[in-house]
């Protein structure tokens, strides 16, 4: 393949969004739309990368290091069209032999297949290729008009449009692929003798036929291409990409109950023969092994579950949560940044974090690990095959020895040796007759009052 690079228009406003956040910087599936777009570039292997962004946002240059290391950022001063946007490439890519792909920010569902199958088709004999799609509606997009060839003649715009040219349903997605001596060439010809005074980087189909020189064009799904303006087209896009992902959970060998209500991140991985129950969110960072069961109503971000392992119903865990291998982690359930191994059971309204929980062990209901004192956290130790009475309080730094127990109630701030029972509660008075006298005083003093 010709060596490609790549210009990703990231300037925009996005005024429609209502954000102090640029428009690219908006996430689907837990990473941003540049994001998106830059990691369908880099399946690519471009030799260059440009993002050009704009001058008041400058956390725009460390997303694109962040998806794309080496990416060049390049600000574009002022906002004159997107032609004018792709000039502000020209001293990072004017002495660039090969094809040039322009790609945007806010166009998040574009696959690195799509980038590479656009760029193939550029040639000597093509030197530039749209890319189209087939839409549903074709209302308000430009239409790709073509000849009896299969070569593109020109784009025409909705509203410069007759009759035979609104019933043609390929249009234009504004992304192409070009052979980058053309593009320094042509690029400055582009006028902006149009209604907003800009300057249109379509206006490429059109000089480069009066070159003389053909103009191909490639067809993807009209999600690929599917744009983001303003929040409603945001929620489009995510439910785009979740669509997705629960199909490639389900192909992978996954059961959704529902698959309507299991949310992915981008890069969840599930393994397979893992069930998963209704309304259950994975953020970024989540691998599951297979066998492994999450019930419903659980929330879970930049953990790993192993084989075999059980998840809530109403469980979340938290960053630096790691269960083990048929470990069972239950009903209102925290875990953070904490090691469940082996076997271990922590089945009811419990707070673990950072800690160890040893295989086999068992915590009981209501038990919490006190791991911050208002300004450093510490770590509780819990050996193998430990009982942890229900209602527990664990004071870090401390270390449960294996097999001990922690008698309910207790509140435990020293160690304790393997095998040991720890009781850490007040002693149990009982005073006979007590619960009747006192019912008998009040009775009387209601009555009086």
């Amino acid at each position: 393949m010709t060596d490609t690079s790549i210009i990703v228009l990231a300037a925009g406003m996005g005024t429609r969004m209502r954000s102090k956040t640029p428009k690219v910087l908006h996430k689907a599936a837990g990473r941003s739309m540049l994001g998106h777009v830059l990691a369908a570039a880099a399946g690519a292997s471009p030799q260059r990368a440009i993002v050009i962004t704009a001058p008041d946002a400058p956390q725009v240059a460390d997303e694109a290091t962040r998806w794309l290391p080496g990416a060049q950022t390049l600000i574009q001063t002022q906002r004159k069209g997107t032609a004018h946007a792709v000039s502000f490439a020209r001293s990072a890519l004017e002495d660039f032999s090969g094809v040039t792909v322009v790609l945007y920010g806010d166009v998040p569902l574009i696959r690195t297949a799509t980038i590479m199958d656009l760029a193939r088709k550029v040639s000597k004999a093509c030197p530039l290729c749209v890319l189209g799609f087939e839409a549903a509606d074709p209302k308000g997009y430009g239409r790709l008009v073509t000849d009896e060839h299969q070569h593109l003649t020109r784009i025409v715009e909705e509203l410069d449009a007759n009759a035979d040219e609104k019933r043609i349903t390929l249009c234009n997605s504004g992304i192409i692929a070009i052979d980058n001596e053309l593009l320094w060439d042509l690029l400055p010809s582009i006028g902006n003798d149009n209604a907003k005074g800009e300057y249109y980087l379509t206006d490429l189909i059109g000089l480069t036929a009066q070159a003389g020189l053909k103009v191909g064009y490639a067809v993807c799904p009209e999600e690929e291409v599917m744009g983001v303006n303003d929040r409603l087209q945001l929620a489009a896009v995510e439910a785009a990409f979740q669509a997705r992902l629960r199909e490639r959970a389900m192909k992978n060998g996954a059961t959704l109950i529902d698959p309507g209500s299991v949310f992915f991140s981008f890069d969840t991985e599930i393994g397979r023969d893992v069930l998963i129950e209704p309304w259950v969110f994975f953020g970024p960072g989540v691998t599951v092994a297979d066998e492994a069961v999450i019930r419903a109503n659980c929330v879970i971000e930049q953990a790993v579950i192993a084989q075999g392992a059980q998840i809530g119903p109403f469980a979340r865990l938290r960053p630096g949560a790691d269960i083990h291998h048929g470990a069972k982690v239950g009903n209102f359930v925290e875990i953070k940044k904490s090691r469940v191994e082996e076997g271990a059971k922590v089945n009811h309204f419990t707070y673990i974090g950072d800690a160890r929980v040893g295989a086999r062990a068992n915590i009981g209901a209501g038990t919490i690990t006190c791991n911050y004192d208002g300004f450093f956290k510490h770590h509780t130790d819990i050996g193998a095959g430990a009982f942890i009475g229900s209602n527990s309080a664990l004071v870090a730094p401390v270390k449960i020895g294996d097999g001990a127990y922690v008698g309910s109630g207790s509140v435990i701030t020293e160690d304790v040796p393997a095998d040991a029972l720890a009781i850490a509660r007040g002693a149990q008075v009982a005073k006979p007759g007590w619960a009747a006298r006192y019912r008998a005083a009040m009775q009387r003093r209601k009555a009086k009052a």
